[in-house]
Protein backbone atom coordinates (compact mmCIF):
# COMPACT_ATOMS: atom_id res chain seq x y z
CA UNK A 1 0.00 0.00 0.00
CA UNK A 2 1.63 3.28 -1.12
CA UNK A 3 2.17 6.11 1.33
CA UNK A 4 -1.09 8.48 -1.36
CA UNK A 5 -3.39 5.58 -0.02
CA UNK A 6 -2.82 5.21 3.61
CA UNK A 7 -3.22 9.14 3.89
CA UNK A 8 -6.83 8.73 1.68
CA UNK A 9 -8.16 6.07 3.44
CA UNK A 10 -7.55 7.70 6.87
CA UNK A 11 -9.26 10.98 5.26
CA UNK A 12 -11.81 8.49 4.97
CA UNK A 13 -12.52 7.33 8.15
CA UNK A 14 -12.12 11.03 9.50
CA UNK A 15 -14.45 11.99 7.09
CA UNK A 16 -16.93 9.10 8.28
CA UNK A 17 -16.65 10.21 12.11
CA UNK A 18 -16.88 13.66 11.52
CA UNK A 19 -20.36 12.39 9.56
CA UNK A 20 -20.86 10.30 12.96
CA UNK A 21 -20.43 13.02 15.27
CA UNK A 22 -22.01 15.52 13.17
CA UNK A 23 -25.25 14.17 13.93
CA UNK A 24 -24.76 13.44 17.63
CA UNK A 25 -23.75 17.19 17.69
CA UNK A 26 -26.89 18.35 15.76
CA UNK A 27 -28.82 16.34 18.23
CA UNK A 28 -27.35 17.72 21.64
CA UNK A 29 -28.28 21.57 20.12
CA UNK A 30 -31.45 20.81 19.78
CA UNK A 31 -32.04 19.22 22.60
CA UNK A 32 -30.79 22.04 24.40
CA UNK A 33 -32.89 24.57 22.54
CA UNK A 34 -35.81 22.21 23.48
CA UNK A 35 -34.92 22.39 27.30
CA UNK A 36 -34.44 26.37 27.24
CA UNK A 37 -38.05 26.15 25.74
CA UNK A 38 -39.46 23.45 28.18
CA UNK A 39 -40.34 21.55 25.17
CA UNK A 40 -42.02 24.51 23.18
CA UNK A 41 -39.65 26.69 21.04
CA UNK A 42 -41.87 29.23 19.25
CA UNK A 43 -41.61 29.63 15.15
CA UNK A 44 -38.70 31.52 13.49
CA UNK A 45 -40.88 34.44 12.85
CA UNK A 46 -41.90 34.83 16.16
CA UNK A 47 -38.89 34.70 17.74
CA UNK A 48 -36.98 36.74 15.28
CA UNK A 49 -39.98 39.69 15.92
CA UNK A 50 -39.22 39.18 19.60
CA UNK A 51 -35.64 39.55 19.48
CA UNK A 52 -36.02 42.56 16.74
CA UNK A 53 -38.21 44.69 19.41
CA UNK A 54 -35.88 44.19 22.34
CA UNK A 55 -33.15 45.22 19.91
CA UNK A 56 -35.27 48.38 19.05
CA UNK A 57 -36.21 49.16 22.56
CA UNK A 58 -32.56 48.72 24.20
CA UNK A 59 -30.42 51.11 21.43
CA UNK A 60 -31.06 54.70 23.56
CA UNK A 61 -29.56 52.70 26.88
CA UNK A 62 -26.28 50.77 24.85
CA UNK A 63 -26.04 54.03 22.87
CA UNK A 64 -25.57 56.54 26.12
CA UNK A 65 -23.79 54.32 28.11
CA UNK A 66 -21.28 53.46 24.93
CA UNK A 67 -20.84 57.23 24.45
CA UNK A 68 -20.71 58.18 27.89
CA UNK A 69 -17.59 55.67 28.63
CA UNK A 70 -15.95 56.91 25.24
CA UNK A 71 -16.70 61.09 25.87
CA UNK A 72 -13.13 61.09 27.68
CA UNK A 73 -12.05 62.02 30.93
CA UNK A 74 -11.99 65.67 30.43
CA UNK A 75 -15.82 66.13 29.66
CA UNK A 76 -16.28 63.71 32.90
CA UNK A 77 -14.09 65.84 35.44
CA UNK A 78 -15.26 69.13 34.07
CA UNK A 79 -19.00 67.83 34.66
CA UNK A 80 -17.94 66.57 38.16
CA UNK A 81 -16.49 69.14 39.30
CA UNK A 82 -19.21 71.64 39.05
CA UNK A 83 -22.23 70.63 37.07
CA UNK A 84 -23.15 66.92 38.07
CA UNK A 85 -23.46 67.70 42.35
CA UNK A 86 -25.60 70.91 41.77
CA UNK A 87 -27.59 68.95 39.18
CA UNK A 88 -27.70 66.03 41.75
CA UNK A 89 -29.38 67.54 44.22
CA UNK A 90 -31.87 69.89 42.32
CA UNK A 91 -32.78 66.10 40.92
CA UNK A 92 -33.11 64.03 43.65
CA UNK A 93 -34.32 66.76 46.09
CA UNK A 94 -37.17 67.14 43.92
CA UNK A 95 -37.95 64.26 43.25
CA UNK A 96 -37.83 62.88 47.47
CA UNK A 97 -39.62 65.80 47.93
CA UNK A 98 -42.73 65.44 45.19
CA UNK A 99 -42.67 61.66 46.04
CA UNK A 100 -43.27 62.55 49.91
CA UNK A 101 -45.76 64.73 49.75
CA UNK A 102 -47.86 63.26 46.58
CA UNK A 103 -47.92 59.63 49.33
CA UNK A 104 -49.28 61.87 51.95
CA UNK A 105 -51.41 63.61 50.00
CA UNK A 106 -52.40 60.45 47.75
CA UNK A 107 -53.32 57.96 51.08
CA UNK A 108 -55.05 61.09 52.91
CA UNK A 109 -57.74 61.19 50.17
CA UNK A 110 -58.05 57.54 49.54
CA UNK A 111 -59.03 56.73 53.30
CA UNK A 112 -61.33 60.21 53.51
CA UNK A 113 -62.62 59.13 50.12
CA UNK A 114 -62.86 55.40 50.49
CA UNK A 115 -63.49 54.60 54.44
CA UNK A 116 -65.48 57.42 55.36
CA UNK A 117 -69.42 58.69 55.42
CA UNK A 118 -67.79 61.73 53.05
CA UNK A 119 -70.72 62.95 51.01
CA UNK A 120 -70.56 62.52 47.66
CA UNK A 121 -67.97 59.86 47.44
CA UNK A 122 -68.27 58.20 45.11
CA UNK A 123 -68.38 61.53 42.42
CA UNK A 124 -64.78 62.48 44.52
CA UNK A 125 -63.37 59.12 43.60
CA UNK A 126 -63.71 60.02 39.43
CA UNK A 127 -63.12 63.80 39.98
CA UNK A 128 -59.58 63.50 42.53
CA UNK A 129 -58.23 61.34 39.58
CA UNK A 130 -58.48 64.32 37.00
CA UNK A 131 -55.36 65.49 37.34
CA UNK A 132 -53.59 62.39 35.74
CA UNK A 133 -55.51 64.29 32.19
CA UNK A 134 -53.76 67.17 32.92
CA UNK A 135 -49.52 67.03 31.74
CA UNK A 136 -47.58 68.56 34.55
CA UNK A 137 -46.29 71.47 31.64
CA UNK A 138 -50.32 72.51 31.09
CA UNK A 139 -50.40 72.69 34.58
CA UNK A 140 -47.29 75.00 35.18
CA UNK A 141 -48.44 77.13 32.15
CA UNK A 142 -52.16 78.07 33.71
CA UNK A 143 -49.98 78.14 37.61
CA UNK A 144 -47.34 80.98 35.81
CA UNK A 145 -50.64 82.63 34.48
CA UNK A 146 -51.72 83.16 37.81
CA UNK A 147 -49.32 83.06 40.28
CA UNK A 148 -46.17 84.15 38.10
CA UNK A 149 -44.76 87.89 37.89
CA UNK A 150 -47.28 88.89 35.63
CA UNK A 151 -50.32 87.11 36.65
CA UNK A 152 -53.67 87.53 37.83
CA UNK A 153 -52.91 87.49 41.51
CA UNK A 154 -49.14 89.60 41.37
CA UNK A 155 -51.17 92.23 38.98
CA UNK A 156 -54.05 92.47 41.90
CA UNK A 157 -51.50 92.38 44.20
CA UNK A 158 -49.62 95.52 42.75
CA UNK A 159 -52.98 97.86 41.79
CA UNK A 160 -54.00 97.27 45.33
CA UNK A 161 -53.70 100.42 47.60
CA UNK A 162 -53.84 98.58 50.84
CA UNK A 163 -50.74 96.32 50.09
CA UNK A 164 -47.24 98.15 50.28
CA UNK A 165 -45.03 94.88 49.95
CA UNK A 166 -43.63 93.17 46.94
CA UNK A 167 -45.78 89.85 45.88
CA UNK A 168 -44.34 86.92 48.56
CA UNK A 169 -45.24 84.28 45.74
CA UNK A 170 -41.95 83.12 43.24
CA UNK A 171 -43.50 80.71 41.73
CA UNK A 172 -40.05 79.98 38.99
CA UNK A 173 -38.45 78.61 42.06
CA UNK A 174 -37.92 75.04 44.12
CA UNK A 175 -41.20 75.35 45.73
CA UNK A 176 -42.72 76.22 42.61
CA UNK A 177 -41.67 73.16 40.82
CA UNK A 178 -42.74 71.38 43.76
CA UNK A 179 -46.05 72.36 44.05
CA UNK A 180 -46.63 72.01 40.73
CA UNK A 181 -45.37 68.57 40.16
CA UNK A 182 -47.57 67.34 43.54
CA UNK A 183 -50.82 68.33 42.47
CA UNK A 184 -50.68 66.12 39.16
CA UNK A 185 -48.92 63.13 40.41
CA UNK A 186 -50.75 62.26 43.88
CA UNK A 187 -53.14 60.47 41.56
CA UNK A 188 -50.99 57.79 40.78
CA UNK A 189 -50.90 57.09 44.85
CA UNK A 190 -54.52 57.89 45.16
CA UNK A 191 -55.49 55.38 42.91
CA UNK A 192 -54.05 52.89 43.90
CA UNK A 193 -54.26 52.84 47.53
CA UNK A 194 -58.02 53.62 47.32
CA UNK A 195 -58.31 50.31 45.06
CA UNK A 196 -56.01 47.79 47.98
CA UNK A 197 -57.97 49.76 51.05
CA UNK A 198 -61.37 48.77 49.37
CA UNK A 199 -59.70 45.25 49.22
CA UNK A 200 -58.56 45.24 52.88
CA UNK A 201 -60.47 42.68 54.96
CA UNK A 202 -62.68 43.68 57.45
CA UNK A 203 -61.83 41.47 60.24
CA UNK A 204 -58.28 42.91 60.42
CA UNK A 205 -59.74 45.88 61.72
CA UNK A 206 -62.36 44.07 64.29
CA UNK A 207 -59.65 42.27 65.78
CA UNK A 208 -57.60 45.17 66.72
CA UNK A 209 -60.49 47.14 67.64
CA UNK A 210 -61.21 44.30 69.84
CA UNK A 211 -58.23 44.40 71.72
CA UNK A 212 -58.80 48.22 72.45
CA UNK A 213 -57.42 50.28 69.38
CA UNK A 214 -58.96 53.24 68.23
CA UNK A 215 -59.47 54.48 64.90
CA UNK A 216 -55.76 55.93 64.83
CA UNK A 217 -54.08 53.21 65.88
CA UNK A 218 -55.67 50.78 63.95
CA UNK A 219 -54.66 53.09 60.93
CA UNK A 220 -50.98 53.31 61.66
CA UNK A 221 -50.31 49.41 63.03
CA UNK A 222 -52.88 47.62 60.67
CA UNK A 223 -54.01 49.62 57.56
CA UNK A 224 -50.79 51.07 57.06
CA UNK A 225 -48.83 47.88 56.95
CA UNK A 226 -51.37 46.17 54.35
CA UNK A 227 -50.90 49.83 51.95
CA UNK A 228 -47.29 49.30 51.89
CA UNK A 229 -47.33 47.69 48.21
CA UNK A 230 -49.59 49.83 46.98
CA UNK A 231 -48.00 52.84 48.30
CA UNK A 232 -44.21 51.85 46.77
CA UNK A 233 -45.76 51.17 43.34
CA UNK A 234 -47.06 54.87 43.49
CA UNK A 235 -44.33 55.76 44.74
CA UNK A 236 -42.11 54.17 41.92
CA UNK A 237 -44.51 55.61 39.53
CA UNK A 238 -44.23 59.11 40.91
CA UNK A 239 -40.16 59.53 41.22
CA UNK A 240 -39.71 58.01 37.62
CA UNK A 241 -41.72 60.81 36.44
CA UNK A 242 -40.42 63.46 38.48
CA UNK A 243 -36.74 62.19 37.25
CA UNK A 244 -38.02 61.87 33.40
CA UNK A 245 -40.05 65.53 33.44
CA UNK A 246 -39.18 68.39 31.29
CA UNK A 247 -42.01 70.66 30.18
CA UNK A 248 -42.97 71.32 33.58
CA UNK A 249 -39.18 72.17 34.91
CA UNK A 250 -38.20 73.79 32.08
CA UNK A 251 -41.27 76.59 32.07
CA UNK A 252 -40.33 76.95 35.49
CA UNK A 253 -36.80 77.77 34.90
CA UNK A 254 -35.66 75.11 37.10
CA UNK A 255 -32.63 72.76 35.70
CA UNK A 256 -32.64 69.05 36.63
CA UNK A 257 -30.42 66.31 34.84
CA UNK A 258 -33.41 66.22 31.82
CA UNK A 259 -32.80 69.68 31.49
CA UNK A 260 -29.61 70.11 31.34
CA UNK A 261 -29.46 66.91 28.73
CA UNK A 262 -31.89 68.57 26.20
CA UNK A 263 -29.52 72.22 26.49
CA UNK A 264 -26.86 70.30 26.16
CA UNK A 265 -27.89 68.48 22.94
CA UNK A 266 -29.50 71.50 21.91
CA UNK A 267 -26.08 73.22 21.62
CA UNK A 268 -24.12 70.15 19.90
CA UNK A 269 -21.98 69.15 23.56
CA UNK A 270 -23.03 65.47 22.82
CA UNK A 271 -20.66 64.01 25.10
CA UNK A 272 -21.59 66.13 28.08
CA UNK A 273 -25.46 64.94 26.72
CA UNK A 274 -24.19 61.44 27.06
CA UNK A 275 -22.42 61.74 30.71
CA UNK A 276 -25.38 63.28 32.55
CA UNK A 277 -27.52 60.86 31.08
CA UNK A 278 -25.36 58.06 31.89
CA UNK A 279 -26.01 59.95 35.59
CA UNK A 280 -29.65 59.55 35.39
CA UNK A 281 -29.81 56.19 34.32
CA UNK A 282 -27.97 54.99 37.26
CA UNK A 283 -30.15 57.56 39.14
CA UNK A 284 -33.43 55.42 37.70
CA UNK A 285 -31.86 52.52 38.42
CA UNK A 286 -31.17 53.06 41.95
CA UNK A 287 -34.29 54.42 42.84
CA UNK A 288 -36.08 51.12 41.13
CA UNK A 289 -33.40 48.70 43.31
CA UNK A 290 -34.76 50.35 46.19
CA UNK A 291 -38.45 50.11 45.35
CA UNK A 292 -37.74 46.06 44.76
CA UNK A 293 -35.48 45.94 47.72
CA UNK A 294 -38.33 47.16 49.85
CA UNK A 295 -41.18 45.19 48.23
CA UNK A 296 -39.31 42.08 48.78
CA UNK A 297 -38.88 43.12 52.57
CA UNK A 298 -42.57 43.94 53.18
CA UNK A 299 -45.04 41.22 51.90
CA UNK A 300 -48.50 41.17 53.46
CA UNK A 301 -51.07 38.41 52.53
CA UNK A 302 -55.39 37.80 52.55
CA UNK A 303 -57.09 35.31 52.98
CA UNK A 304 -60.56 35.54 51.14
CA UNK A 305 -62.14 32.71 52.00
CA UNK A 306 -63.63 35.34 54.91
CA UNK A 307 -63.20 38.46 53.12
CA UNK A 308 -65.67 40.82 54.45
CA UNK A 309 -65.73 44.49 52.89
CA UNK A 310 -64.50 47.57 55.10
CA UNK A 311 -66.84 48.97 57.15
CA UNK A 312 -67.45 52.71 56.61
CA UNK A 313 -66.36 55.21 59.64
CA UNK A 314 -68.00 58.22 60.30
CA UNK A 315 -66.61 61.67 60.02
CA UNK A 316 -68.25 62.91 62.93
CA UNK A 317 -66.94 66.46 63.82
CA UNK A 318 -64.54 66.09 61.48
CA UNK A 319 -66.53 66.14 58.58
CA UNK A 320 -66.24 69.80 57.53
CA UNK A 321 -62.69 69.98 57.98
CA UNK A 322 -62.35 66.38 55.86
CA UNK A 323 -64.58 68.49 53.06
CA UNK A 324 -62.26 71.44 52.89
CA UNK A 325 -59.28 69.50 52.78
CA UNK A 326 -60.65 67.39 49.92
CA UNK A 327 -62.15 70.26 48.25
CA UNK A 328 -58.74 72.40 48.56
CA UNK A 329 -57.01 69.70 46.82
CA UNK A 330 -59.51 69.29 44.06
CA UNK A 331 -59.77 72.92 43.51
CA UNK A 332 -55.87 74.10 43.17
CA UNK A 333 -55.26 70.65 40.78
CA UNK A 334 -58.49 70.73 38.79
CA UNK A 335 -60.80 73.36 38.74
CA UNK A 336 -58.14 76.28 38.63
CA UNK A 337 -55.96 74.94 35.87
CA UNK A 338 -59.31 73.95 33.94
CA UNK A 339 -60.84 77.12 34.57
CA UNK A 340 -57.44 79.58 33.46
CA UNK A 341 -57.50 77.14 29.98
CA UNK A 342 -60.82 77.57 29.19
CA UNK A 343 -60.79 81.40 30.19
CA UNK A 344 -57.79 81.73 27.60
CA UNK A 345 -59.08 79.53 25.04
CA UNK A 346 -62.19 81.86 24.74
CA UNK A 347 -59.68 84.96 24.43
CA UNK A 348 -58.06 83.03 22.18
CA UNK A 349 -60.91 81.85 19.85
CA UNK A 350 -61.96 85.34 19.67
CA UNK A 351 -59.29 86.24 18.70
CA UNK A 352 -58.39 83.80 15.60
CA UNK A 353 -55.94 81.43 17.51
CA UNK A 354 -58.19 78.91 16.42
CA UNK A 355 -56.98 78.57 12.89
CA UNK A 356 -55.58 76.60 10.00
CA UNK A 357 -52.35 76.32 12.10
CA UNK A 358 -54.01 75.50 14.79
CA UNK A 359 -55.33 72.14 12.82
CA UNK A 360 -52.37 71.73 10.96
CA UNK A 361 -50.51 70.91 15.13
CA UNK A 362 -53.58 68.81 15.90
CA UNK A 363 -53.45 66.71 12.87
CA UNK A 364 -49.37 66.35 13.09
CA UNK A 365 -50.54 65.40 16.89
CA UNK A 366 -52.78 63.05 15.81
CA UNK A 367 -50.62 61.33 13.08
CA UNK A 368 -47.68 60.37 14.67
CA UNK A 369 -49.49 59.68 17.63
CA UNK A 370 -51.71 57.46 15.85
CA UNK A 371 -48.67 55.63 13.85
CA UNK A 372 -47.12 55.02 17.65
CA UNK A 373 -50.50 53.72 18.93
CA UNK A 374 -50.49 51.43 15.96
CA UNK A 375 -46.65 50.19 15.57
CA UNK A 376 -46.97 49.58 19.69
CA UNK A 377 -50.15 47.40 19.22
CA UNK A 378 -48.63 45.26 16.43
CA UNK A 379 -45.17 44.84 18.30
CA UNK A 380 -46.89 43.98 21.80
CA UNK A 381 -48.50 41.00 20.31
CA UNK A 382 -45.14 38.62 19.51
CA UNK A 383 -43.74 39.73 23.07
CA UNK A 384 -46.49 39.11 25.05
CA UNK A 385 -47.64 35.87 23.32
CA UNK A 386 -43.62 34.66 23.44
CA UNK A 387 -43.86 35.58 27.21
CA UNK A 388 -46.98 33.76 27.84
CA UNK A 389 -46.79 30.87 25.76
CA UNK A 390 -42.90 30.23 25.63
CA UNK A 391 -41.89 30.98 28.31
CA UNK A 392 -37.87 30.84 28.76
CA UNK A 393 -34.90 32.87 29.66
CA UNK A 394 -34.91 34.28 26.12
CA UNK A 395 -38.64 35.37 25.72
CA UNK A 396 -37.82 36.83 29.85
CA UNK A 397 -34.92 38.29 28.40
CA UNK A 398 -37.12 39.68 25.30
CA UNK A 399 -39.73 41.32 27.77
CA UNK A 400 -37.21 43.07 30.29
CA UNK A 401 -35.39 44.71 27.47
CA UNK A 402 -38.64 45.68 26.00
CA UNK A 403 -39.47 47.52 29.45
CA UNK A 404 -36.23 49.70 28.69
CA UNK A 405 -37.52 52.77 27.05
CA UNK A 406 -40.37 53.33 29.56
CA UNK A 407 -37.62 53.94 32.52
CA UNK A 408 -35.47 56.59 30.66
CA UNK A 409 -36.37 60.30 29.93
CA UNK A 410 -37.46 61.36 26.76
CA UNK A 411 -34.58 62.78 26.29
CA UNK A 412 -32.30 60.07 26.52
CA UNK A 413 -34.88 57.81 24.08
CA UNK A 414 -34.18 60.94 21.45
CA UNK A 415 -30.36 61.41 22.19
CA UNK A 416 -30.01 57.29 20.93
CA UNK A 417 -32.20 57.93 18.09
CA UNK A 418 -30.73 60.84 17.08
CA UNK A 419 -27.02 59.08 16.84
CA UNK A 420 -28.83 55.62 15.08
CA UNK A 421 -30.75 57.37 12.80
CA UNK A 422 -28.00 59.94 11.79
CA UNK A 423 -25.10 57.47 10.81
CA UNK A 424 -26.92 54.27 10.05
CA UNK A 425 -30.54 55.36 8.68
CA UNK A 426 -30.30 58.75 7.33
CA UNK A 427 -33.45 57.90 4.64
CA UNK A 428 -35.74 57.96 8.20
CA UNK A 429 -33.65 61.28 9.91
CA UNK A 430 -35.46 64.79 9.97
CA UNK A 431 -39.02 62.72 9.43
CA UNK A 432 -41.82 62.37 11.91
CA UNK A 433 -41.11 58.24 11.70
CA UNK A 434 -38.17 59.33 14.20
CA UNK A 435 -41.17 60.47 16.57
CA UNK A 436 -43.13 57.62 16.19
CA UNK A 437 -40.44 55.32 16.68
CA UNK A 438 -39.13 57.09 19.91
CA UNK A 439 -42.77 56.70 21.11
CA UNK A 440 -43.53 53.42 20.44
CA UNK A 441 -39.88 52.84 22.51
CA UNK A 442 -41.09 54.79 25.37
CA UNK A 443 -44.79 53.62 25.80
CA UNK A 444 -44.93 50.39 23.96
CA UNK A 445 -45.02 48.60 27.53
CA UNK A 446 -48.20 50.03 27.88
CA UNK A 447 -49.72 48.18 24.87
CA UNK A 448 -48.20 45.62 26.72
CA UNK A 449 -49.44 45.44 29.95
CA UNK A 450 -52.85 45.99 28.69
CA UNK A 451 -52.52 43.16 26.29
CA UNK A 452 -51.29 40.33 28.78
CA UNK A 453 -53.73 41.47 31.14
CA UNK A 454 -56.32 39.85 28.32
CA UNK A 455 -53.95 37.25 27.46
CA UNK A 456 -54.09 35.75 30.90
CA UNK A 457 -57.59 35.52 30.43
CA UNK A 458 -57.50 33.10 27.48
CA UNK A 459 -56.66 29.36 28.04
CA UNK A 460 -53.46 27.85 26.38
CA UNK A 461 -55.53 24.82 25.17
CA UNK A 462 -56.77 26.93 22.44
CA UNK A 463 -53.53 27.51 21.52
CA UNK A 464 -52.94 23.99 21.79
CA UNK A 465 -55.42 22.65 19.62
CA UNK A 466 -54.91 25.05 16.81
CA UNK A 467 -51.18 23.61 16.93
CA UNK A 468 -52.08 20.07 16.82
CA UNK A 469 -53.71 20.76 13.71
CA UNK A 470 -50.55 21.71 12.30
CA UNK A 471 -50.99 25.41 11.94
CA UNK A 472 -47.22 27.12 12.72
CA UNK A 473 -46.96 29.80 16.32
CA UNK A 474 -47.12 32.65 14.34
CA UNK A 475 -50.22 31.70 12.73
CA UNK A 476 -51.91 30.51 15.83
CA UNK A 477 -51.16 33.79 17.22
CA UNK A 478 -53.24 35.92 14.70
CA UNK A 479 -55.62 33.27 14.12
CA UNK A 480 -56.64 32.57 17.33
CA UNK A 481 -55.44 34.45 20.07
CA UNK A 482 -55.47 37.97 18.63
CA UNK A 483 -59.56 38.37 17.89
CA UNK A 484 -59.77 37.10 21.61
CA UNK A 485 -57.21 40.11 23.16
CA UNK A 486 -58.21 42.50 20.83
CA UNK A 487 -60.00 44.86 23.25
CA UNK A 488 -57.29 44.78 25.62
CA UNK A 489 -54.36 45.65 22.45
CA UNK A 490 -57.32 48.14 21.19
CA UNK A 491 -57.31 49.55 25.07
CA UNK A 492 -53.58 49.74 25.20
CA UNK A 493 -52.91 51.23 21.97
CA UNK A 494 -55.06 54.09 23.40
CA UNK A 495 -53.06 54.76 26.70
CA UNK A 496 -50.24 54.99 23.48
CA UNK A 497 -51.76 57.07 21.97
CA UNK A 498 -52.78 59.82 24.25
CA UNK A 499 -48.93 59.49 26.42
CA UNK A 500 -47.92 60.05 22.98
CA UNK A 501 -49.89 63.09 22.24
CA UNK A 502 -48.52 64.79 25.75
CA UNK A 503 -44.92 63.74 25.26
CA UNK A 504 -43.00 66.30 24.74
CA UNK A 505 -39.08 66.16 25.19
CA UNK A 506 -38.24 63.44 22.43
CA UNK A 507 -40.84 65.46 20.05
CA UNK A 508 -39.03 68.89 20.65
CA UNK A 509 -35.20 66.88 19.92
CA UNK A 510 -36.45 64.54 17.06
CA UNK A 511 -39.21 66.97 15.13
CA UNK A 512 -38.12 67.38 11.17
CA UNK A 513 -38.30 71.36 10.73
CA UNK A 514 -41.66 73.04 10.40
CA UNK A 515 -43.35 69.74 12.01
CA UNK A 516 -45.03 71.53 15.00
CA UNK A 517 -47.65 69.13 17.91
CA UNK A 518 -49.90 70.46 19.76
CA UNK A 519 -47.51 70.04 22.81
CA UNK A 520 -44.36 72.10 20.97
CA UNK A 521 -46.60 74.98 20.31
CA UNK A 522 -47.93 75.01 24.10
CA UNK A 523 -44.45 75.16 24.88
CA UNK A 524 -43.37 77.39 23.09
CA UNK A 525 -46.16 79.87 22.93
CA UNK A 526 -46.35 79.46 26.94
CA UNK A 527 -42.75 80.26 27.12
CA UNK A 528 -43.18 83.32 24.75
CA UNK A 529 -45.91 84.00 27.63
CA UNK A 530 -48.40 84.28 24.61
CA UNK A 531 -50.86 82.73 26.32
CA UNK A 532 -54.25 82.33 24.11
CA UNK A 533 -52.48 80.68 21.68
CA UNK A 534 -51.10 78.17 24.29
CA UNK A 535 -54.36 77.59 25.59
CA UNK A 536 -56.81 76.13 23.42
CA UNK A 537 -54.16 73.47 22.25
CA UNK A 538 -53.53 72.60 25.74
CA UNK A 539 -57.01 72.26 26.57
CA UNK A 540 -57.59 69.68 23.57
CA UNK A 541 -55.02 67.57 25.35
CA UNK A 542 -56.74 67.55 28.47
CA UNK A 543 -59.70 66.44 26.52
CA UNK A 544 -58.08 63.57 24.81
CA UNK A 545 -56.51 62.31 27.76
CA UNK A 546 -59.35 61.75 29.59
CA UNK A 547 -59.46 58.06 27.73
CA UNK A 548 -56.70 56.68 29.35
CA UNK A 549 -58.40 58.21 33.03
CA UNK A 550 -61.45 56.05 31.68
CA UNK A 551 -59.79 52.87 31.23
CA UNK A 552 -57.56 53.30 34.63
CA UNK A 553 -60.76 54.20 36.44
CA UNK A 554 -62.61 50.84 35.59
CA UNK A 555 -59.15 48.52 35.89
CA UNK A 556 -58.68 50.19 39.88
Amino acid sequence: MTEENRKQISHTKKSQAGDKSSPALLRFIRRRWLETWNGNPPGFILLTIGIVVAILMSIPLLYVIWRSISAGADSWMRLLGDRIPQLLWNTVSLTVAVTAFAIVIGVSLAWIVTRTDLPGRKWWQWMLALPLVIPPYVGAVTYIIVFGPSGFLARAWRESDMITMSFPINIYSFWGVFFVLTMFTYPYVFLIASASLRKMNRNFEEVARSQGMTTSQIFWKVNLPLLRPAIGAGAILISLYVLSDFGAIAMMRYVTFTAAIYFQRASFDIPSATVLSLVLIVITIIVLWIEAYTRRKNKFYQTSNTFREPQILSLGKWKPLAIIFVSSVFFMAVILPIAVLVYWTVIGAGMGAIDSSFFEFAWNSIQVSGLAALLCMVLAVPVIYLKSRHPSMISTGIDKLSYTGYALPGVIVALGLVFIFNNHVPLLYNTFYMIAIAFVVRFLPQAMQAGEASLSLVSPRMDEAARSLGYPAWKVMLKVTLPSILPGILAGGALVFVSSIKELPATLMLRPPGFDTLAVRVYYNASEAIYHQAAPGALLIVLVSIIPLHYLLKRY
